[in-house]
């Protein structure tokens, strides 16, 4: 393929931040990756134009002299350009400083929109070609039927299947919502900007009269939003809050969930013809409901995250009505319609003389009506039009689904098919997704505070004086008693702490949610940190107390509305995962209760904590361990109770706490673990760059739906070899020692943690509702897992995404091999490479560690661990880790047979050749104004600086939280 290299090069453009025309990244850049270096150079100009008109000349060349000693550090290890810039950043002043780190944290910004909007015009062009991409339904479908499975079976297990990612909040989330905004018109001017060249390209004749004018009006609109950004605050002035929080996630509903999911459902329904497809696919929401750790979650913040989320389904309901009765102005005078549609419209209060012929319009206007009143019932709010008053309120969702399909069915039946496709069926599918509660709000709390209530309840109604001394055996006990006995546990008039008023009260506010917005509005009851039966009995008691449980238990009709679901978390919570769930429903009654419950139970998986617990490769190991043994278990109760297990992976953004591709994760999970089922959390950055752009977003929503046919009814992963198992086995043991032994048993680590990285910044940054660290310490086990992973993020070790591995290899491969059973060295590589050859599961993890490496930076990491005061033990920790990258690095080398990080990744290879250059800059700013804000310098702009700093690298890096 023909390179674009110096023979003609593009002319030199006064004013970018970004690459320059005779400076290219590192790499040779392809044809194909053309148009993303020229809207990388015309966003990059257009910026540094912004900077010096606005800032003035003075500060766009210190800002390019920045640039140029760090590319010149990066590309060259030039150490005359490392001194020059260290020399350089010291002599900057706050003002100065802060000048710079907005300048390339923009820039980053901006080349995420570029490198997005590339990935579209990639993906179109492969499918133009007729080269679809792996991850899509039609790839997915394509290869259903090759393996025989015909459209009827594929229509039958989205029957019976439920598919939910669910949007968390969390301390790393960086973007404020003003800037996300203006981020989605850049992405809109840049798509229009490639279609006005691809018009140009089918007709030439038009473009010397019109494409330089449409070109020119869209740049000048992508100055005023560039400039918009510059002028836009990064930061929050105050920490944000719970309700701020529930706004940043309704913006990815408005601007991508509510019109892109729709659009799936219409691709699998062209693609299975004559096959109804139920709405398996649905969106799951933590903020709000999440209370671990978060006292600023409570029985209000739930409530107002529903009403919000009901007013934004509404809302949107009610514009899609407007616009059809725009569109269905038929007269009744020119076609028939049927009985039903005909009755809808008679119902109406709509008495218009000039619609009396138009019964689309009147049936229409009837439903607006409605639905104008149920948004003021349930939200309170006013809609925007009103041909009639408010009136006749929908009480349920089902209710408005049914007067659309009727109108749907009459259009359908007098040759009106043209009609629905475009926006009724749609708003059909709308409705039938979200409801009037648009997602289903998790309520999650840890075990430990669960206990404290119930200990409360039993002393007060003199019960139990002293419950948290009885051991596990005696509670189950007592529970199992109490949820026998039909009377409540609350003594009337007795007052009660504020933790058990406020824990209460939001089992009674959801009951209310679910009375109010549906019985999905809120439907899974999360415990962290579940460790006993107990935990998961007390939370059933908790639902009894409240009428949230109809009935005792052992009552032949009983039933509860929330499914308990135990999240394991750390690796001997995994460990203990099936054996618990065994025992809990042993217990009498309880199988009983789940199955008249809708016969569901849900298990949390713990990606976070098990990494920080037992570093990555042990982590993945026991969550594989762990489903395997839960899915046996479930397979053992089905011959007597018909129990729907499903897995929710508390996945996280950063391969550490189980982020990478998701098409590679589902199909990587062990046999018959999916089976249609399966939930999983979308956190941090992740969010923004997945589902910020809808194009994007409805890509990534295809492949989980994609992986999770081609999990359950292809079963492509085989189980695992005997030999694999044990191999496996031996890397985990091994791997979670080195990385224990460096965590949690090197003197000193904790020390150089909180040195070496940016965490107590980050703990200070307005970015989260919830606390960095659980308990006032600086203990590693207090502190959450989430900014842990940032933090190793931020300074470019990313140790929690490999950190163990290359010691577990080494060992595997040269030491006590007899004493293991295993063949000499050569075999035991042998082996590895045919794990990564064979077995997904190996394949894929090491694919994530691939990708983590390739963001790593030991240069970058030098200079962060600098700030050590401690010379020996900076030493000693950085030398310890360095040594363990190589080793990772080697191992990874010795078993793919790739030399190279990404070389079966050239998406992402493409991404960090263009990118990550000007990143550096963030990263040496930061490390400069972190020195001097520790040593005392703590004014303002030394403060304001670090964190914009840690918003630019976070953008860049993309998958940090």
């Amino acid at each position: 393929m023909k390179t674009a290299d110096k023979d003609q090069p593009p002319k030199r453009v006064a004013g970018a931040v970004g690459p320059k025309n005779n400076e290219r990244a590192p790499g040779r850049s392809r044809d194909n990756e053309r148009p993303l270096v020229e809207d990388i150079r015309l966003l990059g100009r257009i910026l540094g134009d912004v900077i010096r008109e606005q800032d003035g000349v003075a500060a766009y060349e210190l800002v390019e002299q920045v640039r140029k000693l760090s590319v010149a550090f990066r590309r060259d290890a030039d150490q005359e350009a490392d001194k020059a810039l260290k020399k350089l950043l010291k002599s900057l002043s706050g003002e100065q400083a802060v000048s710079v780190i907005r300048a390339f944290t923009y820039f980053s910004h901006l080349a995420n929109l570029a490198e997005d909007r590339h990935h579209i015009r990639r993906r179109a062009i492969h499918e133009r070609a007729g080269n679809t991409q792996e991850g899509s339904i039609e790839v997915a479908l394509a290869r259903l039927r090759w393996a025989g499975i015909a459209p009827k079976t594929i229509a039958n297990t989205l029957a019976h299947a439920y598919l939910s990612p669910v949007l968390t909040a969390h301390p790393t989330e960086v973007q404020r919502k003003s800037i996300l905004d203006a981020e989605r018109d850049i992405a809109q001017l840049l798509a229009a900007r490639d279609e006005i060249k691809s018009r140009a390209a089918l007709n030439p004749t038009s473009r010397d009269a019109l494409t330089p004018r449409e070109l020119a009006a869209n740049e000048a609109q992508l100055r005023a939003r560039v400039m918009q950004l510059w002028h836009t605050r990064l930061l929050r002035f105050s920490k944000l809050t719970v309700m701020d929080e529930v706004e940043n996630a309704l913006s990815y509903y408005e601007a991508t969930f509510l019109r892109e999911i729709p659009k799936l459902y219409a691709e699998l329904e062209r693609e299975l013809g004559s096959h109804p497809v139920h709405s398996f696919l649905r969106m799951g929401q933590w903020i709000g409901g999440d209370r671990d750790g978060n006292p600023n979650v409570s029985a209000q913040t739930l409530e107002y995250a529903l009403r919000r989320q009901a007013e934004v389904a509404l809302r949107h309901y009610l514009t899609e009505v407007h616009l059809l009765g725009s569109e269905l102005s038929l007269s009744a005078m020119l076609v028939q319609v049927s009985p039903e549609m005909q009755a809808l419209a008679e119902r109406s209060p709509d008495t218009n003389e000039h619609r009396q012929d138009e019964p689309y319009r009147r049936a229409l206007t009837g439903i607006y009506a409605r639905l104008a009143a149920s948004l003021k019932d349930l939200t309170g709010g006013e809609a925007a039009r009103h041909a009639v008053a408010p009136q006749n309120a929908y009480l349920r969702a089902q209710d408005l689904c049914a007067d659309l399909r009727t109108i749907e069915a009459s259009l359908l039946a007098h040759h009106g098919a043209a009609l629905v496709a475009q926006r009724l069926h749609p708003l059909i599918r709308a409705v039938e997704v979200f409801g009037f509660h648009l997602a289903t709000v998790d309520l999650r709390q840890s075990s430990d505070k669960h206990e404290d209530v119930v200990a409360e309840l039993l002393a007060v109604a003199r019960v139990e004086p002293d419950y948290a001394s009885l051991d596990e055996l005696t509670r189950r006990a007592l529970l199992l008693q109490l949820l026998n006995d039909a009377r409540p546990l609350r003594v009337l008039g007795a007052s009660y702490s504020a933790l058990a008023q406020g824990e209460l009260a939001i089992f009674e506010t959801a009951k209310v949610m679910r009375e109010r917005f549906g019985e999905q509005a809120i439907r899974h009851y999360i415990i962290s940190h579940a460790e006993t039966v107990s935990d998961l009995l007390e939370v059933l008691l908790l639902q009894k107390e409240v009428g949230l449980m109809h009935g005792v238990l052992d009552d032949a009709h009983a039933s509860c509305d929330l499914i308990v679901v135990p999240l394991f978390e750390t690796i001997e919570d995994l460990r203990n995962a099936a054996p618990i769930m065994r025992e809990f429903y042993a217990l009498p009654g309880v199988a009983n209760l789940v199955q008249r419950s809708g016969a569901e139970q849900d298990i949390m998986l713990g990606y976070s904590d098990s990494n920080k617990d037992g570093g990555i490769f042990t982590s993945n190991w026991e969550l594989y361990r762990a489903e395997i043994a839960l899915v046996e278990l479930f397979d053992e109760l089905s011959s007597s109770h018909r129990l729907q297990l499903r897995l929710f992976h508390g996945r996280g953004g950063t391969v550490g706490r189980g982020g990478g591709p998701s098409y590679q994760a589902i199909l990587a999970q062990p046999p018959g673990t999916v089976r249609g089922q399966i939930r999983l959390t979308e956190q941090g950055e992740v969010i923004g760059s997945k589902y910020a752009n809808p194009e994007i977003g409805r890509r990534n929503l295809e492949t989980l739906v994609a992986a999770t046919l081609e999990a359950t009814l292809l079963q492509p992963t085989k189980p695992a070899t005997k030999a694999f198992l044990e191999a496996a086995a031996v890397l985990s043991q091994t791997s979670m020692a080195a990385y224990r032994a460096l965590v949690y048993e090197t003197p000193g680590f904790t020390d150089y943690f909180f040195s070496a990285t940016p965490i107590r910044e980050i703990a200070e940054l307005n970015i989260g509702s919830r606390p960095a660290s659980r308990k006032a310490s600086q203990k590693i086990e207090d502190l959450r897992a989430i900014p842990w992973g940032f933090s190793w993020g931020q300074c470019r070790l990313t140790l929690p995404g490999w950190y163990g591995f290359g010691s577990a290899v080494q060992a595997f491969l040269h030491g006590n091999e007899h004493e293991k059973g295993l063949k000499p060295s050569k075999d035991a590589l042998v082996l590895l490479q045919k794990m990564y050859r064979q077995w997904p599961f190996f394949r894929t993890l090491l694919s994530n560690m691939d990708m983590v490496l390739a963001k790593s930076d030991l240069a970058l990491a030098s200079r962060y661990a600098d700030l050590v005061g401690d010379a020996r033990l900076r030493k000693k920790i950085f030398s310890a880790i360095e040594m363990e990258w190589q080793r990772t690095t080697d191992a990874l080398a010795l078993i793919t047979g790739e030399k190279q990080r990404l070389a079966g990744n050239a998406a992402l290879s493409r991404s960090i050749r263009h990118r990550f250059p000007y990143i550096d800059p963030l990263h040496h700013l930061q490390v400069e104004l972190v020195r001097r804000y520790r040593a005392g310098q703590a004014n303002e702009r030394v403060h304001r600086g670090i964190h914009i700093s840690i918003n630019g690298i976070a953008a860049g890096l993309r998958n940090t939280g």
